[in-house]
This record gives structure tokens, sequence and C-alpha cells, in this order.
């Protein structure tokens, strides 16, 4: 084994020296480790101390060099915590970040994930594989205890974004939407991918934390038992309408020739209680991290946003500061950004209203009105 020590937080980790700084990153022969994934395994320990367990029992799936795994077992208190990986070439990196942290609660595993979550089961499973996770999801649930927490990643954002809509017909069994809400109907598809999934066992689900990142969508979700939990959580589940010459969009339960894209995830993407209780403090992104509670906090719980973007080409004026845009919106409703694109909002006006008010706070209309 062969590598270089990198920091973040508390944490000490051996990477491989040959990884990935940016972006999504090449998967090759070797233990694959992406350093720009420092913010998602920032947020998971924020999660997990936000959840305050007198004692967690936690498996990481998929873990490579043990990264997420170590970083957990040292930042969150009363863990235990499963450091799994199939590729034989991953343990020495695993056993030596353990050591590297002097961490006796946490252990290295080199086992195919199915057949072990098929013969434990853990009251927080972790699901981060490299591309889709629907291979996996089964199993994720298989091995989660009652009321247990799944955390699943899909990095696999051109097909949920519709940039391969034949790929995540076949995944998802979802008709993307693409354009500028195309990253909220990626996040939602893949939640509902994971809510059909829990139904097939009798169980629901309860979002605690869901966003869409650099490459990547993630979520974190409540499992619930009981029929009457699958049949509520299948009931959050929807279609959608767009009209681009009207810009136009609305919801359906049920498909239609208008409510054709989806199905997608309806429900609510965050906890409040979750997010008021994470806290930034001894992350290796604190400044990001801080940044994007304070939008996940605000942000409305409105299904599909508006973008300034579209509502430009849509009025063929230019586009105000997203800022004045929200004061005027919050002037006649309620409107927040969104951590979907720093151009887009959230809001609970009509698209008219929305249309109305953008011509009203355009650049050109207020130099005319001068």
């Amino acid at each position: 084994m062969t590598g270089t020590t990198i920091r973040e937080g508390p944490t000490e980790i051996i990477v491989p020296e040959d990884h990935s700084m940016h972006g999504p990153g090449t998967k090759t022969g070797g233990v694959f480790f992406n350093e720009q994934m420092a913010f998602n395994r920032d947020i998971s320990v924020m999660f997990l101390r936000s959840l305050q367990r007198d004692e967690l029992t936690v498996c990481d799936a998929m873990t490579a060099t043990g990264s997420r795994a170590v970083r957990i077992a040292n930042e969150v208190p009363n863990t235990y915590v499963t450091a799994n990986d199939i590729n034989p070439l991953a343990i020495p990196y695993i056993e030596e970040n353990i050591k590297l942290n002097g961490l006796t609660n946490c252990e290295a595993s080199n086992r195919n994930m199915h057949s072990l979550l098929a013969e434990n089961s853990f009251d927080y499973v972790d699901l981060d594989p490299f591309g889709s996770p629907v291979p996996f999801t089964q199993s994720a649930i298989l091995g989660c205890k009652r009321r247990g927490i799944l955390a699943i990643t899909a990095t696999d954002t051109a097909p949920l974004a519709g940039a391969h809509a034949i790929k995540c017909r076949r995944r998802y069994q979802s008709e993307p939407i693409r354009g500028y809400m195309c990253h909220e109907g990626g996040l939602r598809i893949l939640m509902c991918s994971i809510a059909k999934e829990l139904a097939k066992f009798d169980r629901g689900m309860v979002p605690l934390l869901s966003f869409y990142a650099d490459h990547y969508f993630r979520t974190y979700v409540q499992v619930v038992e009981g029929a009457q939990a699958a049949d509520s959580t299948l009931a959050q589940l929807g279609y959608m309408a767009y009209d681009p010459d009207t810009l136009e969009r609305s919801v359906s339960d049920r498909y239609d020739k208008e409510h054709r894209y989806g199905p997608f995830w309806l429900g609510p993407l965050h906890s409040s209680d979750i997010l008021q209780r994470m806290s930034p403090t001894d992350t290796a992104t604190e400044k990001r991290c801080n940044k994007m509670l304070e939008i996940w906090k605000n942000e409305l719980d409105q299904v599909f946003l508006f973008d300034l973007s579209e509502l430009s080409s849509h009025t063929k004026l230019s586009p105000p500061k997203l800022e004045d845009m929200l004061t005027a919106l919050n002037e006649c409703g309620h409107a927040t950004k969104t951590h979907m694109c720093p151009t887009s909002f959230k809001t609970d006006l009509s698209t008219k209203e929305v249309i109305d008010i953008y011509r009203s706070v355009s650049p050109e209309t207020l130099r005319a009105n001068k």
C-alpha cells in the first residue's frame, strides 16, 4: 500500500497518491478516493451528530479507503462502524486509517455488501456507489434495522437530470425533465425510486435531508415500518406537467398526456428539526457547510423551482438580481433561495404572478419607469 495523508476536520486519512480532486472522478483498478467529496462526508458527520443517539451501529457499505467510515467513528459519539468494501486492495487503507486515528469502534470488512447486509442489520446504512445506487438499494433496505436510517448517493446525474433519458427510464422507471428543473427532478426521481423499493417490504420513509451538490444527488431517509407507512409514502409520488411556452407547471397523482414527467417524490426534502441541530463545527468545509445549512433551513418546501434565466428567456427581458426578485416576490407571497442553483428560487405564487413580478423588476422596466 502506498499513499498520502490528508486531513478532514479532526481526522487524518491515508489515501492513494493518485486520487481524484475534482468532479465525479475516474474509477481505476486501484482504490477510489475523491477529495471533492469532503463536503459530502462533512454532511454525514453533521447529520449523524444531530441524531444525538446513545448508541448507533453504522455500515458504510462501499467504503473504499474508509474515509467516511473512520470520520464517523472518530467524530460522531456513541457509534460503532463497519467499514466494508468488496475490493481486497481497500482493506490495508481501511485498517491503516483505523490505526492512524486510534479507533476501537471501527472494523474493516472485506465482504460483498449484498451478503453482509443479508446477514447483519444496522441503525444506519450508507450507500455511496460509483454511479447508480439502483443495483444495491434493496440490500441496503434489508440491512437497515426497524426505524433505521438510509443514506444513499447517486452520481449518475446525466440519466437522472434528463441528459440520458433512455437510461433513466430503464434504471428508475421514470421520465426525467431537462432544463432548469433538471436537478430538482433528478433528486426527486432518486427519492421516488427509494420509496418504491421500501414499499415492496411494507416500509415507508420520512426524508430527513436531501440535496443536489457538485456531481451527485444525496438523500437521508428515516425508514418507517408497516403497510400503512408504505401506502402513505407512495401517496406522495406523482407526475408533472410543464409547458415551455407558458412556463406553467403542475403536479398530479396520475399519469396522463400532460402530466408525463415522473414519477417524482413530491413530498418534503428535509426535516427542520434535523437541520436546526446540525452544526458545522470541526468540519473540513466549514464555510460551505454554513452556507448550505442556511439555505436548507430557509428553503421553501415547494415542488419545482423557477429560474431567472428561464424567466429571462420567456419574457425577453434581462434578469434582475436574485435578491431584488425575492424581495418583490415576498411582498406578494413567499419565496426563498434554493440550493439547487444560485439563480433559482422557490415560491408559493402562481406562474402568472411570478412572470408579472419578474417583468416589474427587470432592469428594462425599472429604467423605463424612471
